[in-house]
């Protein structure tokens, strides 16, 4: 297909394709940029998202999202876009300005709608693999989800300083590379690092800055809270609310959580494993 002829961006992540459909060329490229390392050519897409390129006036995005179904479609809202998507039929339709930002949190969202039907969800941690296993450090903000995996040996490929991608698949959990990258400073070299990455989860590990590194137990009550604390997780609906809910039981009892006191140190990664 010539340049001049292409109509769509194919942007896979967590092995799940969304196509984003629109005429704008210059748009596309900027999808191109984005999400490099998670375009994929040729085969039919999971999902597509038709995008008109056209501003709202009224509001910004720093608005609160809402995600709420209405006659069987989910209603996506935000004050830089709206949205919304049939799951049944698996098309949408976004209406938002020409930046790569809101059609960024339009994907976070299928994809936590997509995953809770499945057991796995998005996490606001950081993750890494290490000699074939994955592990994620999650935390209230400010506890060092990305100074852990600054602090990475070189023989640890990161996933993510920011959003991690889970899945429930036959024989456990499985941990993706994502382009939802945060704060290091090399953000896209990051999350293009992490493409087509895909380990099994060994551990979740609750973070506390202290004064020593320290790995210690918690209890199953502790384990959900701060699962859950950390889930992405926006629509205002009852049975998926409830199904992610099962899910954190479901991962607390097949993958250990432990909490880790650390250090801002390279030792800190000694005890991971």
């Amino acid at each position: 297909m010539s340049a001049a002829a292409r109509s769509r961006a194919d942007i896979c992540i967590g092995g799940i394709t969304v196509s984003v459909r629109s005429s704008d060329e210059a748009f596309l490229q900027l999808l191109d940029q984005r999400y490099a390392g998670f375009m994929v050519q040729g085969g039919a897409p999971d999902y597509a998202f038709d995008i008109e390129l056209a501003p709202l006036r009224e509001g910004s995005p720093d608005d609160d999202v809402r995600v709420y179904r209405s006659n069987g479609r989910w209603r996506l809202e935000r004050g830089d876009f709206r949205a919304e998507w049939d799951p049944a039929l698996r098309q949408g339709h976004i209406r938002q300005s020409a930046n790569p930002y809101s059609i960024d949190t339009v994907l976070r969202i299928v994809h936590s709608l997509v995953l809770a039907r499945e057991g796995g969800f998005l996490m606001h941690a950081s993750s890494a693999v290490r000699n074939g296993k994955a592990f994620f450090f999650t935390g209230v903000s400010g506890a060092g989800k990305t100074t852990m995996v600054r602090l990475a040996p070189p023989d640890t490929a990161v996933l993510s300083d920011e959003i991690s991608y889970l899945r429930k698949e036959a024989g456990g959990y499985y941990a993706y590379g994502t382009p939802f990258a945060g704060e290091l400073a090399r953000a896209e070299e990051l999350a293009r690092a992490g493409a087509g990455l895909r380990a099994p989860l060994e551990a979740v590990y609750l973070l506390t800055q202290g004064a020593e590194n320290r790995v210690s137990d918690v209890g199953k009550a502790e384990a959900v809270r701060g699962i859950l604390r950390n889930m992405l997780f926006f629509a205002e609906d009852t049975e998926l609310v409830q199904a992610v809910f099962l899910s954190a039981l479901e991962l607390i009892e097949r993958v250990p959580v432990r909490r880790l006191t650390f250090l801002p140190e390279t030792e800190v990664w000694k005890l991971i494993q």
